[in-house]
């Protein structure tokens, strides 16, 4: 079954298509800031279960989205195509890089996305807290919910105003979905991917806020190809949407 989705830039001929993979929350659009910085290439905007057009869907396992983001590529005719994921699209993106079928894949960058828990008692403690949310998400109004979400400490460089507009932002998404989401791709699922990662055979990058310290210091801890960007936190790429498209081109010239 398929992902929705939207093309942009999809002109420019026989050049490998941008693949962008949003964060929980939010959908393809997230992206268009930075797509619009990169109008040499084609994009494709793709939501992922549970979110925007693809609200209907339901979520599966880690590998259940990456089938779904094959039948997606395919139906789409995108055999050629570089893979860009943050936080929770970030860890599907590894994932797919990783342990899924990736025919055509050119490359992956990461933004701030976490390549899994290396023993069984830090899983358990993730799927527990993680399933805390999600049954907030099933009860609570949107906008509850979110004032505390955005309150978690990886969101502590936003400023009042900016957090209350991830909250507006982020109140269209229906709970329930996300919360089947959050639990189907929870951290606690995930497969250790380092390994795997240390071994890929095709061009890695790993992008953070230069404010986003957690995931700075585990990207060094776990040796991943870290770059940073001024002036952001943990969503960088809506920070500074200029500096996070400078880093895809660079990525891109450098890797072919």
């Amino acid at each position: 079954m398929t992902l929705a989705c939207r093309t942009v830039n999809s002109h420019t001929g026989t050049k490998p298509w941008l693949v962008w993979l949003h964060g929980l929350l939010g959908n393809g659009e997230d992206w268009s800031e930075v797509a619009g910085r990169c109008t040499e290439f084609p994009s494709l905007f793709v939501d992922l279960p549970g979110h925007g057009g693809s609200v209907a869907q339901a979520p599966g396992d880690f590998a259940e989205v990456s089938r779904q983001l094959n039948a997606t590529l395919a139906a789409q005719n995108i055999q050629d195509y570089w893979l860009i994921g943050y936080s929770l699209g970030g860890r599907i993106a590894m994932y797919h890089a990783c342990c899924g079928e990736h025919t055509g894949l050119r490359g992956l960058l990461v933004e701030g996305g976490n390549p899994g828990l290396e023993n069984e008692e830090l899983r358990r403690a993730r799927l527990l807290r993680d399933t805390h949310w999600a049954q907030r998400f099933r009860q609570e109004p949107m906008t509850q919910v979110l004032a505390d979400w955005y309150l978690q400490p990886i969101f502590a460089d936003l400023t009042a105003s900016q957090r209350q507009e991830f909250i507006d932002l982020r109140s269209v998404n229906q709970g329930f979905t996300v919360a089947a989401m959050l639990e189907s791709t929870s951290l606690g699922r995930q497969p250790y991917l380092l390994p795997a990662l240390h071994q890929l055979a095709i061009p890695f990058a790993y992008l953070c806020g230069e404010r986003d310290l957690k995931f700075q210091q585990l990207a060094r801890q776990n040796r991943l190809p870290l770059h940073t960007l001024a002036g952001a936190g943990h969503n960088a790429h809506r920070a500074n949407p200029d500096a996070f498209a400078e880093q895809v081109r660079l990525f891109l010239s450098l890797s072919r």
